[in-house]
């Protein structure tokens, strides 16, 4: 097979330690060196100048948690670094060890068997940092929400059913009332809003319960936690509308697909970046994104075709996909409605996620907005087949069709 970078290393990252395999090809022998650095910044300067004086070229390490980007970041400049996804570079069972490993990622290496992972620059990784913080912020603020209404369920105060938003301006004044003592109904119930839908009888009836001190602490406890968390969230986004300002004009673009919001669009940011050029065409985003079918055949049989799992934005496009299809008149939501007919809605709204990243990859390489197809592109795009499916239609119902087309 033949030998890509003749000087090259590999590396194999643990939380403590560095275990380096350096990989020099003189002609038809190969020498290897292997040697151990510990993870602290002055062990990862050393390691810096063992590979410079070997005249290293490339080098490849596994994304192993967050561990490989302190040896990322000193490494980058000295030669040209290869990411590699660790389920791709598995060694085979029963000869694993981090002196193996670093040898088995060498030799992958320098024969270009690695395929190098998408590291996105320093503003986009800033970016990223901010928006999946802000996601677990949210998600760790809603189960307090959730936990607060466990504890008036227990306490069988049913103020969920009468208020839409348990911590608006109305839920919001009886939990604190609560907290402070109160619990009788009919006082409770005199705190809500005067544009409340529920009726003043309906309000008491739900708040009669048996609300003790416990539940009072527990109120308390996770009101104050919301708090904190909502302020968190707020400081949070005043530094993410700092970090988009280089993004601004590829902000604003995305926003005009239907049904992406500023946190979809400074999510797709944050995980694809702003620069396509990283990736050939649209079909490898997808492939990225996990939103493109994947490829199993064997004997001629093509078997599993799930998409691949991702956790930031194949969830956060799917959510976007849901909001976009209740656009009237649009072309994803006649997308969703012809799929959804033949192959259902799990899977046609996977397509329509797929269609507005394939968008956002086009407007995003050609500095343009979205063009809004509408609805009726499918039927002006194959004439011939939807007539005929419309003449089917009718003789099922017992007419007798002859088309003739229009003067």
């Amino acid at each position: 097979m033949e030998v890509l970078y003749p000087r090259c290393a590999g590396l194999d990252v643990h939380k403590e330690t560095v275990v380096a395999c350096l990989r020099l090809a003189e002609g038809a022998e190969v020498t290897r060196q292997v040697e151990t650095f510990g993870t602290t910044t002055r062990e990862l300067l050393r390691l810096l100048e063992w590979l410079q004086a070997a005249h290293v070229s490339h080098a490849a390490l596994e994304a192993t948690g967050v561990y490989w980007k302190p040896v990322w970041h000193i490494l980058e400049d000295a030669c040209t670094l290869v990411l590699a996804n660790a389920r791709q570079i598995q060694h085979v069972p029963g000869r694993k060890s981090d002196v193996t490993d670093a040898e088995w990622i060498a030799d992958l290496l320098a024969h270009g068997l690695i395929r190098s992972s998408y590291v996105p620059p320093a503003p986009v990784q800033e970016l990223r940092d901010l928006t999946r913080t802000r996601k677990q912020l949210v998600r760790e603020r809603t189960q307090h929400i959730q936990r607060l209404q466990k504890v008036l369920e227990d306490a069988n105060v049913k103020l969920d059913n009468v208020v839409t938003d348990l911590l608006g301006q109305s839920g919001r004044a009886m939990l604190e009332a609560m907290i402070h003592g109160q619990s009788d109904p009919r006082r409770l119930a005199l705190l809500a809003h005067p544009r409340l839908k529920a009726s003043r009888e309906e309000l008491v009836e739900a708040l009669t319960g048996r609300l003790t001190d416990h539940h009072r602490f527990l109120l308390h406890l996770h009101l104050r936690q919301i708090d904190a968390l909502t302020a968190t969230v707020a400081a949070l986004e005043l530094r993410l509308e700092e970090a988009l300002a280089p993004f601004r004009a590829a902000f604003e673009r995305l926003q005009t697909i239907p049904g992406v919001s500023r946190t979809v669009a400074a999510v797709l940011l944050a995980e694809a970046g702003a620069d396509m050029s990283v990736f050939p065409t649209a079909g490898h985003l997808l492939s990225w994104a996990g939103l493109s079918p994947g490829q199993h055949e064997s004997a001629g049989k093509r078997k599993n075709t799930r998409t691949r799992p991702q956790r930031w934005l194949k969830t956060t496009l799917i959510q976007a996909a849901w909001a976009a299809i209740k656009v009237k008149d649009s072309y994803l939501r006649a997308q969703y409605l012809r799929l959804k007919a033949r192959r259902g809605a799990k899977k046609a709204i996977v397509a329509v996620a797929a269609s507005m990243l394939t968008a956002a990859y086009y407007m995003l390489s050609r500095g343009c907005d979205y063009q809004e197809r509408g609805a009726a592109y499918f039927h002006h795009h194959d004439r011939e087949r939807s007539a005929f499916q419309l003449v089917q239609r009718l003789r099922r119902l017992g007419y007798a069709v002859q088309l003739q087309p229009a003067a």
